[in-house]
Order: structure tokens, then sequence, then C-alpha cells
């Protein structure tokens, strides 16, 4: 009897023991993250500042981490499609995304429920006022003549891109409008998917104005294709130095501010998600992203997975005002 009670608690040790292992493997599993290679969906186009900026993230992350974090583009619904996307994904660590100012912006208009609580914040990576470009081939010489023209012009006449119908871009081309005394859609918007195919339709002769930031128009600038008129913020660039402000030449104070952060689907562990947010500090932190987005004129600014929490609350609340006005708010 004695040996049978023996054996039987041998089994019993044995099995507890094997059911804390199983109970541990997660915990190791999320120790050792990342140990496959990792998703990171840009919700824009290829060539984009978004896409730009996502690639130096993810290259930096790649090199500390020893793992590839691949940049997926998923583009499509005003950018609805790529938010979407990272919402879904599984929450193992193995999908992130960088999540722009449309996530909060998407749900006042209908197009989406996702708002920023439905991720799991990582940390805030920049923030960018918008400029105001035109092709190289345009008549206009300064912002002040494109703002008569534009008062002069019959409604609808002229056009704009630089994002998908009520994006960030297009409400900076509304904000700018309005402050002009004019209506919201006296110049009449092209949706796109990202700055670039903006840029390509404004070279082409396609449209007449991108309002999107000066580092996303770049590319065209340098090539000769189009040049900035003028930034909507309270201070020049200093990667654009000749770029002059709205305030300074017309006399409008308004900016809206675009901004990239990365993110994860809710309940991703708390152990990866601080693996992450570490990540993305020191990537932020390095020469190399500091240099790359100083040549391109790309803001910075950080936050980490708290504080990048609060950033897009306090976002959503600015832009369900900002929306209410222009009327491109659902009723």
């Amino acid at each position: 009897m004695n040996d049978i009670i023996s054996r039987r608690g041998v089994l019993k040790g044995t099995a507890a023991i094997g059911a804390a292992g199983l109970i541990a493997k997660p915990a190791i599993a999320q120790a050792q993250w990342p140990t496959r290679p990792v998703t990171m969906i840009c919700p824009w186009g290829a060539g984009g500042g978004t896409d730009a900026t996502a690639r130096i993230v993810a290259q930096l992350m790649e090199k500390e981490l020893g793992q590839p974090f691949n940049v997926v583009n998923r583009t499509g619904g005003s950018g609805v499609v790529g938010h979407s996307a990272i919402a879904t994904a599984a929450p193992d660590g193995y999908t992130i995304g960088m999540l722009t100012v449309e996530i909060a912006m998407m749900h006042h208009q209908g197009l989406t429920e996702l708002k920023p609580t439905n991720y799991a914040a990582l940390g805030l990576m920049n923030e960018d006022p918008p400029g105001v470009q035109v092709s190289a081939s345009s008549p206009y010489k300064d912002i002040k003549a494109l703002a008569d023209a534009i008062k002069a012009a019959p409604p609808g006449k002229m056009k704009a891109s630089g994002t998908g119908q009520g994006g960030i871009w297009h409400l900076a081309l509304i904000g700018w409008l309005v402050a002009m005394g004019l209506k919201p859609d006296h110049v009449a918007w092209v949706p796109s998917n990202g700055a670039a195919p903006g840029m390509q339709d404004l070279a082409a002769g396609g449209i007449d104005i991108v309002t999107c930031s000066v580092p996303e128009a770049r590319a065209m600038i340098d090539a000769g294709k189009a040049k900035a008129l003028a930034i909507m913020a309270e201070a020049r660039n200093p990667m654009f130095k000749d770029v002059p402000t709205l305030n300074e030449t017309l006399g409008i104070n308004y900016s809206v501010g675009a901004w990239r952060g990365i993110g994860g689907p809710k309940g991703m562990p708390a152990e990866i998600q601080a693996k992450v947010t570490a990540s993305l500090k020191k990537a932020f932190e390095a020469k190399e992203y500091s240099e790359f987005m100083n040549s391109r004129g790309f803001g910075m600014k950080f936050a980490d997975g708290a504080g990048f929490a609060k950033f897009m609350d306090e976002s959503d609340k600015a832009m369900a005002s900002a929306m209410k006005a222009a009327g491109l708010a659902k009723a």
C-alpha cells in the first residue's frame, strides 16, 4: 500500500511539474520574443512619409532584436484597410504596424468603428505639419499668388490631393480654405492612397495642389517636378528654410499635425509590449534615425506606450472638433 501511495505521489508530482512546465512556456516564449520574423504593416503606399518612417524603424529594430522586421503596405479605404489589419492580427507580437493620425479621424466619419483604444500603443515616433505644394510648371510663384487664384476660381475648378477623403491633408486644406473665408469644398478633393501617389498626380498635371508635409513631397521637389510654397506651422522647418509659413505670408496661423507611431493589436502580452517600446526608444535615440529623419525634414517626437496612448486620445478629441467644424464628421 505504501508503495502504491508512493508511486501515486511520484505520478502526481510528475504531473504537477509537467503542468507547471506548460504554464511556464508562454512566459518563456514571451521573454524570448522575437524568435521569428515580425510583420510591420504600413497603411499607406510605398514611397510616402509613413512608409519611409516605417522602414527606418523596422531596420533599426531588426538590427537590435536579430529578426527580420518586414514592412508590408496594406493600402485602401483611406487607411481603413491597413489599420484594420493591425487591429485584427493575432496579439502575439509578430504583427505590429504604423498607426497614423487617421485612426483618430476615420471613426468620426463613419468609415470604421476602429479608434485609438482598439490598439496596444507602443510608441510615438514622429509628428509633421502640412505644406502646400504645386507642380514645377505651375504659374503660381508663391503662396499669395496661389491663394489669389483659389479665391478667383469657381468652386470645384481647382483640384487638390494627398490622402483619402477626410484624411489629415484633406483636413489641412479645408482649414486653410475656411481661414481664407471660403467654403470647405471650394477646392475639389481627389482622394489618393497617400502623399506619394498624390505627388505623382500633381507632377502629371492631374491636380493643382497637394497639401501633404514638405518631407513627403521632397522626392518630387528634388527631381524638379514640384515646389513647396508654404508650410502650415508656427515656424519654418530648418530643413526647408526657404519655405515660408502661412502666417508670415498670408497672416493665417493654422496647422494640423500628422503623426506616426507604432501599435499592435489589443491584448499583446505586457512583456512583449515593454520589449517593443524599449526597442522603439533605442531606435528613436539612434544616430541613424535622427540622421534619416533630419535629412528628410521629418519631425521627431517620441512617447512611450502610455504616453502614446494619451497622445492619441488627445488627438482623437481634437480631430472630432475640427471635423465637426469642417462638416466632415458623421452626424
